[in-house]
């Protein structure tokens, strides 16, 4: 069994490799290493994840882009069974700074992938890496009820697929992975391709570098143990749903082996895994004694104040539910940062 992953030097994408490579599978990686050079960040995040994975022989590293036909078709070798697309420009202020290069990367090099594999192994399963984004302001119209550290959705459990993605504000960066989502979709429709559509929440865990732009998960960790001051855009009242990494692969695996032939599912942490951004401050200052420094400022555009899934669909159709609790999850990442404090001086 052969297994291509965009963005395989990413969170995402490293731990679908690893999880792979541990089950004895042929897995291929292709990733342009450019993610810190796209957030001018002076550490080397996705080089570090790309060393991590030179441990497995079974692991091939492919350097290359995923606009480029050729780079993606050497990726592609043979043929493959299952590709996870984790491949994309993942911040959202980033998108508003850099709009063609966020659409060429995360539209055209999604239909770019998609075209490569139906022509080159049509039968392969495709898996694409979506968000919440794609929602919009939409999940805004939800009423909230607001209380002292976080707000709460009145009366819905969470965001499901049947919401609209139409008629509203979404960002580049939403936008950009819409058009990606849609294109799953349509190769579902219209080639017969075996395609999923995951509209993934807040994902974090190990290995992850992250930045004010993207990552806020991580980033809130280091900057913690490095006593910097971070910024929170809003009132640090909203919240989001959180997902360990390795808890997402499980679900991707649950899929690729099941019989169903195309799906779009909303995933994350679900209603029970939860924690606004001053709760999640509390969580860490709980774990290392320290107190974070912060400041406030307005907030960003289309920043949902509270997202949550409503993991039903996915759970029951794959039989999947999340196993690790934000506060383990937060343990197991405080530690990797701990025994790796040194990259982020």
């Amino acid at each position: 069994m052969k297994i291509l992953i965009t963005g395989g030097a990413g969170l995402v994408g490293s731990h679908a490799a690893e999880y792979y490579a541990n089950r004895k599978k042929e897995v291929i990686i292709l990733d342009n290493l450019a993610r810190s050079k796209l957030f001018g960040y002076d550490k080397r995040s996705v080089e570090f994840n790309w060393n991590y994975l030179k441990k497995y022989k079974n692991v091939k590293r492919v350097k290359g882009d995923i606009r480029e036909e050729k780079d993606v078709l050497k990726a592609i070798g043979k043929g493959i069974d299952l590709c996870i697309h984790a491949a994309g420009q993942p911040g959202v202020p980033l998108s508003c700074r850099i709009p063609i290069e966020d659409f060429s990367i995360n539209a055209f090099g999604t239909l770019n992938v998609l075209e490569c594999i139906r022509k080159k192994c049509k039968d392969a399963t495709f898996i694409y890496c979506s968000t919440n984004k794609v929602f919009g302001e939409n999940v805004d119209k939800i009423k909230l009820i607001e209380k002292e550290k976080r707000y709460i959705y009145d009366g819905v459990k969470g965001v499901n697929e049947a919401m609209s993605i139409d008629l509203t504000g979404h960002t580049p960066y939403g936008a950009s992975k819409y058009v990606g989502d849609i294109y799953t979709q349509e190769y579902a429709h219209i080639y017969g391709m075996k395609t999923a559509v995951f509209r993934m929440s807040c994902i974090y865990g190990v290995r992850q570098f992250g930045f004010e732009d993207q990552g806020w998960v991580a980033y809130f960790v280091i900057a913690n143990l490095l006593k910097r001051p971070i910024t929170i855009y809003g009132n640090g009242k909203q919240v989001r749903d959180l997902l360990y990494v390795e808890d997402l692969i499980v679900a991707y695996d649950r899929f690729f082996k099941g019989s169903t032939r195309h799906d779009v599912y909303t995933i994350g942490g679900g209603p029970e895994n939860t924690a606004s951004l001053l709760e999640f401050i509390e969580m860490i200052e709980k774990e290392t004694g320290v107190k974070m420094k912060y400041s406030f400022s307005d907030w960003r555009p289309s920043d949902q104040k509270v997202y949550i899934s409503d993991i039903s669909r996915v759970s029951e159709e794959l039989g999947w539910h999340p196993r690790v609790s934000p506060s383990h999850g937060i343990k197991l990442l405080l530690q990797w940062v701990k025994d790796n404090i040194d990259m982020f001086k």
